[in-house]
């Protein structure tokens, strides 16, 4: 049985992630992960083969925020936004200072014109890290459940 205190304290870190990105705060969007991080999006198909690549590739802290800094200043593309959809986390196992979980995710996408989409459907796999008081991200490996990703994949999912 997961203990409720760590389910809810995921569930939070969870909900203020998405938070963060759906409200266009994505300059804080590195610090929900350690300096030495991984993050990467990439299809179930993939995923389940262990392919190494990725559709976004990321394995530092410095490097989301170069995406993040490329987004605003750089980038050129439709401007939109998500709005996540979160399930309780699952899959939660703990050992000493990692804590490995699973959270499945439904994004919408909604354009600036207001017309919305389902974007992306799948699940989190995550290895977070004890830093201090509090369990930061170690590794989000984004597994999205279509084979075939829209070109929008600009902002983090």
């Amino acid at each position: 049985m997961i203990k409720t205190n760590l389910l809810e304290n995921i569930a939070a870190f969870n909900s203020q992630y998405a938070s963060c990105i759906d409200d266009d705060q994505l300059e804080s969007w590195p610090d929900f992960f350690v300096d030495k991080c991984f993050y990467k999006v990439t299809t179930a198909e993939n995923y389940h083969k262990g392919l190494p690549a990725g559709l976004v590739y990321a394995n530092s802290k410095g490097m989301l925020k170069d995406r993040i800094s490329a987004l605003r200043e750089a980038n050129i593309y439709e401007r939109h936004s998500y709005r996540h959809i979160l399930s309780i986390p699952s899959k939660i196992v703990q050992s000493d200072e990692v804590l490995n979980v699973e959270t499945s995710f439904l994004v919408n996408r909604i354009m600036r014109g207001g017309k919305m989409d389902i974007f992306a459907t799948g699940k989190y796999v995550d290895e977070f890290e004890k830093v201090e008081s509090s369990w930061l991200l170690r590794k989000r490996v984004v597994v999205c459940d279509s084979i075939s990703i829209d070109t929008l994949l600009a902002i983090p999912l």
